[in-house]
C-alpha cells in the first residue's frame, strides 16, 4: 500500500508545483486527514475458486471495523483505523470550486454467524440452500486492509457564515461528486485456510458527498460530511501464486460519515 501512498504524494506535489507557474492553473490547494464509519447494503458475493468451486452468497450482510481504539493504544499507527485523506486544488480565486484526490480506507467485513442462501457448485455438487458463515467450516471474507476507494471529486463550496467584519469565512457548505478505482487487500478464509492477497486494482466506485467546513482560523478547518456511493469489485483476489485462479466479485452500496481536519494553502 505504501507505494500507492507515495505515488499520490508525488502526483499532488507535481500538481502543486505546476500550479505555481505563471499559468496558475490552480488557485490554491488544501490537505485533509480524518476518520470514518460505514454502513453497507446487502451484497451478492460471487466466489470463483481454482479448485472448481463456483458459488454465490446471496444477500450477505456486512459491517465496518473502525478500530478507533488503536488511536490511543498505538498513537503512532494513525493508519490502523478507517481513515480518509484528500488533496484538493482550487479552480478559482474565491475557492468555491475545486478538484480533489479523495482516498477512503474503508473496512468491509462479511458478518460471521449469519445464515445466507448459497447457490452454485461446491465440491462438484450443486448447491441451493442455506448455510451459516463460519471461517472454520465454511468461509470468511473481508476487505480490511482496506476496501481502499481512490477517486477524483469535483467540489463546490458556498459560504454560509463569515466573521462580523467579513474578513474570513467561518462556516461553508460543500458538496462533492466523483468516481474512481478500488485498490483492496482482501482477507479470505476457506475452511480454516486463510489467504491474504496483495494490493491491486480490483474494480471501480462512484460517490456523492455533502457537509460543512468549520474554519477555526483563516486556513485551518474541520470538515464534517456524509457520503453515499456504490462499489463494484470485479476481482477482489489478486492473481498471485497462492491465489492463482481465485476470484471474488461483488457490488454494494454504502453510507459513510467522515470527520477530517484540513489546511488551506494559498499560492
Amino acid at each position: 500500500m505504501k507505494k500507492y501512498l507515495i505515488l499520490l504524494v508525488c502526483i499532488s506535489t507535481a500538481c502543486a508545483g505546476f500550479a505555481q507557474k505563471k499559468e496558475k492553473l490552480f488557485k490554491g490547494m488544501y490537505l485533509q486527514w480524518g476518520y470514518n464509519r460505514e454502513a453497507y447494503t446487502k451484497s451478492n458475493v460471487h466466489i470463483i475458486m481454482a479448485n472448481g468451486n463456483n458459488f454465490m452468497l446471496n444477500h450477505a450482510k456486512a459491517h465496518d471495523k473502525p478500530d478507533f481504539d488503536a488511536i490511543y493504544k498505538e498513537p503512532s499507527q494513525i493508519s490502523i483505523p478507517q481513515y480518509n485523506y484528500r488533496f484538493g486544488f482550487y479552480l478559482n480565486t474565491s475557492h468555491t470550486r475545486a478538484l480533489e484526490i479523495n482516498f477512503d480506507h474503508i473496512k468491509y467485513v462479511v458478518t460471521d454467524g449469519q445464515t445466507v442462501h448459497v447457490t452454485g457448485k461446491i465440491d462438484g455438487v450443486q448447491a441451493d440452500g442455506d448455510s451459516v458463515l463460519n471461517k472454520y467450516n465454511f468461509l470468511h471474507l473481508e476487505h480490511t486492509d482496506g476496501g481502499n476507494l481512490l477517486h477524483i471529486n469535483y467540489v463546490q463550496q458556498k459560504t454560509l457564515l463569515t466573521t462580523k467584519d467579513k474578513s474570513r469565512q467561518l462556516i461553508t457548505l460543500l458538496w462533492k461528486a466523483g468516481a474512481g478505482i478500488n485498490i483492496p487487500r482482501t482477507d479470505f478464509t476457506w475452511r480454516g485456510d486463510r489467504l491474504n492477497n496483495d494490493f491491486h486494482i480490483a474494480g471501480y466506485n462512484v460517490a456523492a458527498e455533502a457537509g460543512a467546513r468549520i474554519y477555526a482560523t483563516k486556513k485551518l478547518f474541520f470538515e464534517l460530511t456524509g457520503k453515499t456511493g456504490y462499489v463494484r469489485y470485479v476481482n477482489a483476489l489478486a492473481n498471485t501464486t497462492q491465489l492463482k485462479g481465485n476470484r471474488v466479485r461483488q457490488g454494494f452500496g454504502y453510507a459513510e460519515a467522515i470527520a477530517t481536519i484540513g489546511y488551506d494553502i494559498r499560492f
